[in-house]
């Protein structure tokens, strides 16, 4: 057999079959493959160039070879001449540039002061695309100045691009702390601002398109008190409510084009389910050893491979085995590189990966999601997920990583042990037949809404009666008692001190940034930065800190000074804290029966800490050791669903007389299989959510589990649940009831072996204290009987259990 790129030609066959089969035949993984799907390629559907299109721009196109539009860059071509907002919803590398590329150039062309701001979600991609739109000018040559205005801006460049720049290239974080609240230094790009363009739509989602719906809030009213209204063109990947998310980020109607007229080549989807190491007890073979031996597979055979990991420290995991494993200096796998991408990599880093992956001379990647959005990192041939990234459209984003250009392509779902990965492997007719999530943002969410307002307030002044949301009013009377605002005949204006958006992430719960030093040898470089939150959990003193493959050791994490200090080390096992939390409610919106049990929605205070951390030796994966964590804990104050078991409810007659050592295992397995499960009906990740059950609740007296939103005030994520909680339980209970272990497996309950004190709460301890020495995965039939009741299924068509 010859290979050649992606194709494996079979000389005795005589026919050409993907290299990708034939890899995947091998002993070694057939027996895994639980589905192929091979989706079609496609021919493109494409148009005339408009009659009306500028010389300029036709001589520009006719350099890049494009002598014709697909159908959906034409109708954006219409629709924007007519000064309509647009959002164009189609799949990844079919060509969404042109869409705002072309109506954004002519009229720069038509009008010599007229201005332009592209918004990008990541520096990346603001990057990317700075290079194709220059190329794309610079084949005109048209005259027009574009400037990327962000962190890593010098300040001999800002100045240029405040002045002179055509098209300034942002994203959401630098118009909020860097470009608003110093508006009057742009006053000439803000009173001729003709679009705003927003790349990537479906990046704002929760959390950070709450917050971005607001910048863009101020963005207009910057813009209106310079006497401009732009136009909005915005671009997505598939999801379920585009029209509704563009309006709702942008305050205003917005057309839909969704024909998609771009040509794609052949994609086959391989759904791969780890070996059952003990069938007995239903643990499989871990899914970074898995998806390391697929990656190794391709790389190996010639095929440019992304790998997507779900968390940092795996990247880093897989990124260092894959290396070891081609290490060989005796072989050619020796000139395979691949590079680990997540965040906290300096911005000279990222885009030397970047580079290195679209001149070829990096062959295979292992990324979070960082990668997931579209910026050009060349042609890659394969796409690996270890696991399911939890929202379809971010399982299409991923797989579309591969194939960008014309040719075959695959992408593989690797399995991992969870319910949720588990469900959808066991059901590839629903995962494939499945409509694409909606995405969900809250504006109006109290704490995001307040904070901009104060950063609006620090802008302009607000008059009585001005629009900025439903609240505004509320909002600009708590913040004058508060004496953050002064209220001045008419109007309201800023009094506090300092500078509010320089304290407000919109990213995260805190704007907090730990900043990595490695100290190794009186270095005291800096090698990386992280958020707060996460440098609790993962940079605490004594654990292990892994940087482009290399170990370090955590010296010292200096919260309040923002530091952490690192030294270099050879190890041979890497760090997963433990982390506790308690749950208290503050206060009850709504309660209701819910068909065998009761529901409640309401504010909660949630404190979290990590408590220890294990010690995993490499490759093996076994646990060798454990250290305390001294750290202050976290409080968050945000919303929840909450589960009730009251005796007089079906679901609750029957935990109330399940043996009370056993309680706390079963509650804790079904908190888990929720929280697992829901992300396929609630567009989240799984860490978006977090569970906490109660054998006998403080507030309500009878057993709980709380499913919260893990940000403060709330991000609708609470109320979807009260919304879905029939189809949520369901699922859970048909994963349950379809595995085919005997007493409850990693795949369906995943109640860990033993049950540690400190994950249980100071009243359920001594409850569970016999519960934690029972055979931990007994409880099955229990479980699935009690989501039964919930679920309000027939008692006569449920075993019982007990």
């Amino acid at each position: 057999m010859r290979l050649t790129s992606a194709i494996v030609y079979d000389m005795n066959e005589g026919n050409a079959i993907s290299a990708f089969d034939a890899i995947l035949k091998d002993s070694g993984f057939s027996p895994s493959i639980a589905h192929v799907k091979r989706l079609a390629a496609r021919d493109a559907i494409t148009s005339d160039l408009p009659e009306d299109l500028p010389q300029a721009l036709r001589s520009a196109l006719a350099a890049k070879g494009v002598s014709r539009l697909y159908c959906h860059q034409a109708e954006c071509w219409k629709l924007a001449r007519e000064r309509r907002n647009i959002v164009v919803l189609t799949p990844t590398a079919s060509g969404k540039t042109l869409c705002y590329n072309l109506p954004v150039i002519d009229a720069l062309l038509s009008d010599p002061e007229a201005r332009a701001l592209y918004l990008f979600p990541t520096k990346a991609l603001s990057q990317d695309q700075q290079s194709e739109l220059s190329e794309l000018i610079a084949s005109g040559p048209l005259p027009l100045k574009v400037f990327t205005y962000d962190g890593d801006t010098p300040n001999s460049l800002r100045v240029a691009a405040r002045d002179s720049g055509r098209i300034v290239i942002s994203n959401p974080d630098m118009l909020h702390s860097g470009v608003l609240p110093n508006h009057p230094r742009w006053i000439r790009f803000f009173s001729r601002l003709r679009y705003v363009v927003i790349d990537e739509m479906h990046a704002y989602r929760g959390v950070f398109g709450s917050h971005v719906a607001n910048v863009i809030r101020r963005l207009k009213r910057v813009a209106a008190f310079y006497g401009a209204h732009p136009t909005f063109i915005l671009s997505s990947a598939t999801i379920a409510n585009p029209q509704d998310l563009a309006k709702s980020l942008i305050g205003e109607d917005v057309v839909l084009v969704d024909k998609n007229g771009a040509p794609s080549g052949e994609k086959t989807v391989y759904f791969i389910n780890p070996p059952l190491l003990d069938p007995v007890q239903g643990i499989r073979r871990g899914v970074t050893n898995e998806t390391q031996k697929v990656a190794l597979a391709f790389l190996r055979a010639g095929v440019k491979t992304i790998l997507f990991a779900r968390s940092r420290v795996r990247t880093e995991i897989i990124a260092s085995y894959i290396n070891q494993s081609l290490s060989n200096v005796y072989t050619d796998n020796s000139r395979i590189r691949v590079e680990p991408y997540r965040g906290g990599f300096l911005p000279n880093e990222r885009r030397a990966i970047e580079k290195g992956l679209r001149d070829g001379s990096i062959q295979g990647v292992v990324s979070t999601n960082a990668l997931e959005l579209g910026i050009d990192i060349g042609g890659l041939d394969a796409a690996v997920l270890a696991g399911f990234p939890g929202a379809f459209a971010s399982f299409w984003q991923q797989a579309g990583r591969a194939g960008r250009r014309s040719g075959a392509s695959c992408a593989v779902f690797v399995a991992s042990s969870s319910p949720l990965d588990q469900y959808l492997i066991a059901h590839p007719e629903y995962f494939f037949s499945r409509s694409p999530e909606t995405a969900r943002i809250d504006p109006e969410n109290p704490y995001i809404f307040t904070d901009h307002v104060k950063c609006a307030a620090f802008e302009l002044p607000f008059k009585r009666g001005e629009a900025f949301g439903e609240e505004l009013g509320p909002a600009l009377d708590y913040l004058e008692e508060a004496g953050i605002l002064r209220l001045s005949g008419e109007a309201y204006h800023w009094s506090s001190q300092g500078y509010p958006a320089e304290a407000i992430s919109l990213r995260s719960a805190t704007a907090d940034n730990i900043v990595i030093i490695d100290i190794s040898q009186g270095r005291n470089q800096v090698i990386g930065e992280m958020d707060r939150p996460s440098a609790k959990e993962l940079i605490f003193d004594d654990a292990v800190y892994i940087h482009h493959g290399r170990q370090y050791i955590v010296k010292k994490l200096d919260i309040d000074q923002r530091t952490c200090r690192v030294e270099e080390a050879e190890l041979n096992y890497f760090t997963d804290a433990v982390v506790k939390s308690d749950i208290k409610l503050l206060c009850e919106d709504s309660r209701q029966a819910f068909l065998g049990a009761e529901l409640a929605l309401g504010d909660v205070l949630v404190r979290t800490e990590a408590t220890k951390f294990k010690k995993i030796r490499f490759h093996s994966h076994e646990n060798i050791g454990f250290g305390e964590i001294a750290q202050k804990e976290e409080e968050l104050q945000t919303r929840s669903a909450v589960i009730l078991f009251p005796a007089t409810s079906r679901a609750g007659a029957f935990l109330a007389s399940y043996p009370e050592n056993s309680k706390p295992s079963l509650l804790g397995a079904l908190g888990h299989i929720l929280r697992e499960v829901a992300p396929i009906f609630v567009l989240c990740e799984r860490n978006d959510l977090g569970v906490c059950e109660r054998i006998r609740d403080p507030h309500y007296e009878v057993p709980a589990i709380y499913v919260y939103d893990r940000y403060p005030g709330g991000t609708g994520l609470a109320e979807a649940l009260v919304e879905r909680l029939g189809e949520i339980v369901t699922a859970a209970m048909e994963r349950i009831a379809t595995c085919g272990c005997a007493q409850g497996c990693p795949s369906c309950l995943s109640i860990p072996d033993v049950l540690p004190p400190e994950a249980l709460q100071p009243q359920d301890q001594a409850a569970g204290a016999e519960s934690a020495r029972v055979a931990p995965l007994a409880h099955k039939k229990a479980a699935q009987f009690l989501l039964a009741l919930i679920a309000g299924v027939d008692q006569g068509k449920v075993v019982d259990a007990r």
